[in-house]
């Protein structure tokens, strides 16, 4: 996303912030993140295909996945996002991105993500 575009205009998607929340073992034990996903906050977003042109992102495409770069405004809860978290577009469940990374501006004021939509977490 390029600088002119990182205004609020631009941010035309909604997307939920989704992580593991904890289950059971069958033996009345409760496990950390082995649970069913739930949503843990919703943001607007601007969703961008990644890589173009490189040899890596042609790669992927062949084997039917896509990456994105999603960008999104800085808030604190975001800090907390590992890869293990995924992204769910709130207007169409059935599209589903995994979180391969996450980057912050120096100034705190933007956050990147990269994702591959379609990939299992």
């Amino acid at each position: 996303m390029t600088l002119s575009d990182k205004r609020s205009g631009a941010l035309r998607e909604r997307l939920e912030w989704q992580r593991r929340g904890d289950g059971d073992d069958g033996f009345g034990n409760t496990l950390p993140g082995v649970g069913p996903f739930e949503t843990q906050f919703t943001t607007d977003a601007a969703i961008a295909p990644s890589g173009a042109g490189d040899e890596v992102a042609q790669g992927a495409r062949f084997e039917g996945i896509q990456p994105f770069t999603v960008t999104v405004r800085y808030f604190p809860s975001i800090e907390n996002v590992t890869t293990a978290w995924r992204l769910v577009d709130a207007r169409n469940e059935y599209r589903q991105f995994a979180i391969k990374a996450v980057t912050f501006d120096a100034k705190r004021q933007w956050v990147e993500a990269l994702v591959i939509e379609g990939e299992v977490t």
